[in-house]
């Protein structure tokens, strides 16, 4: 193990973010230098916290199969190119899950049990960025080609997991992105402040030397249709995300200033990196309600602070959680718990346990104002109280509540693949979809997930499709379609 002590001797520690006052005023992210660099001074004590577990439940907590006491031991160490060669055997994008993952393996650690955990997802970071300043992250091209193409349709996480994994198993790999440029919701949905772009950029670059080939700015199933992807490719990986927006069917939702979070932050992103986008939706000098307490509706409300709001309010209808881990959740579960995320340190209201049920407009036809009701569990069912509605004001509302799965019309429709009951691709226990030699992988089979979900199933399916083209395959497999998350 690392430090023997360590545990004893140090207690958890993270890295400082920028201060408020400072990082609101740019769209940089909100560690000074990037948070691998601003963990460097305190990595190598925090790594030696690790106690080396006989049965390490941080193994389990991640989809990954993350083998963290050993890189954490290589840290503490200051082996940094042993660290990222353990790192990269299970994961193919660190940076990644780095900077955006809940870290479900830290609520999974067993120092967690009666201690603040290790912090596994800073370790992490700093062990990708240190590999990439170091000059460790080397493109890896196959040594011969396999004869067999493979088209992936997105360009996510899980896309891009899974064109990797087979691109260096061989295989001519295609990746489709209808936006204009290769990264997915990592591109257009995660603002600079949580993770800058080249990040993303970087890591595509290796991805090119290594023979994947991207095309972006075509609409499969529009541009190509799904038949002539069949003609054209020995195998089909579906990875296009769960992009089908949860709306609010409510009175007034057809008034100008109502939109979804994803056409919201798209644009942001683009106007932060310099690009100009017509008729763009800004919350400058606007009161704007946030309707999801979830991650996205954390990226709209840390967008719209850099953006000039004149106030900013977030509506969750499930309770305020609590502090500590509840009973019913117990380790080593993923507890929900009251978090602070570095976009609610920064400023915004959270109201809980609400309901809207009306948009109310102005002569123009421009929402002027929400009418909200306090809710509560009644025998399991949600109920509205009596005499606590009232209005809130609000120029722009942003809808953050999830998806509902793959977009139907197009592609899918034209393949013909069979959906499961919640509206997503239907998958065997080899990520097989209903049609042969069409896969699947991400959100588009499993539902709206976490990125390390995506990259673990982007694995996984990588693996299932080199077996179907060649036979067999050494590619691993760190899960089954039918894992869950360690959470209630």
């Amino acid at each position: 193990m690392a430090d023997p002590k360590g545990f004893l001797k140090a207690g958890r520690e993270v890295a400082t973010r920028r201060p408020v006052e400072e990082r609101v005023g740019d769209w940089n992210e909100v560690y000074p230098g990037g948070v691998g660099r601003a963990l460097l001074p305190i990595i190598n004590t925090q790594a030696g916290r690790c106690m080396d577990c006989g049965i390490p439940f941080c193994h389990q907590g991640c989809p990954l199969g993350n083998i963290i006491p050993e890189w954490n031991d290589l840290v503490w160490r200051n082996d940094w190119e042993g660290a990222i060669e353990r790192l990269h055997a299970t994961n193919n994008f660190p940076e990644f899950t780095g900077r955006l993952c809940p870290a479900p393996c830290e609520t999974a650690c067993v120092l967690g049990i009666n201690q603040d955990p290790v912090t596994i997802k800073n370790v992490e970071v700093s062990i990708i960025d240190k590999a990439w300043e170091s000059g460790f992250v080397r493109p890896q091209p196959p040594e011969w080609l396999s004869g067999r193409t493979v088209a992936v349709i997105g360009s996510g996480p899980a896309g891009l997991a899974a064109a990797q994994q087979l691109t260096r198993s061989g295989h001519t790999v295609a990746v489709y992105e209808r936006a204009d440029k290769i990264g997915g919701l990592l591109r257009y949905g995660i603002p600079e402040f949580k993770m800058e772009k080249q990040h993303v950029d970087r890591r595509l670059e290796q991805m090119r030397r290594e023979g994947t080939v991207f095309r972006t700015g075509v609409n499969v199933g529009v541009d190509i249709t799904g038949e002539a992807l069949q003609g054209r490719y020995d195998a089909i990986v579906l990875a296009m995300g769960s992009t089908a927006p949860r709306d609010l069917a409510v009175p007034g939702r057809e008034l100008n200033g109502v939109h979804q979070a994803m056409e919201f932050l798209p644009q942001a992103n683009r106007v932060s990196l310099g690009e100009e986008v017509d008729g763009q939706i800004t919350a400058a000098g606007k009161h704007v309600v946030i309707i999801g307490g979830g991650d996205t509706g954390a990226d709209c409300l840390g967008t719209s602070i850099r953006q000039g709001a004149a106030s900013i309010t977030q509506l969750e209808i499930l309770p305020e959680p609590s502090l500590e881990r509840p009973a019913g959740q117990p380790w080593p579960t993923y507890p929900m718990i009251f978090r602070v995320s570095s976009a609610h340190e920064e400023g915004g209201d959270r109201m809980y346990a609400v309901s809207t049920k009306e948009f109310l407009g102005d002569a123009d036809g421009n929402v002027r104002a929400l009418r909200l009701v306090d809710v509560e569990f009644v025998e399991g069912r949600l109920v509205e109280k009596e005499g606590t509605e009232r209005e809130i004001m609000a120029d722009l509302v942003l809808f953050a509540m999830g998806f509902l799965g793959p977009e139907k019309p197009g592609l899918v429709e034209q393949l013909g693949v069979e959906l499961d009951p919640r509206g997503n691709v239907a998958r065997d226990g080899g990520w097989a979809s209903s049609v042969p030699g069409v896969f699947v992988a991400g959100d588009a089979g499993r539902g709206q997930s976490l990125i390390v979900w995506a990259i673990a199933e982007g694995r996984a399916a990588a693996a299932a499709v080199d077996e179907y083209l060649t036979g067999s395959t050494t590619l691993p497999s760190p899960i089954r379609p039918t894992d869950r998350p360690l959470a209630v």
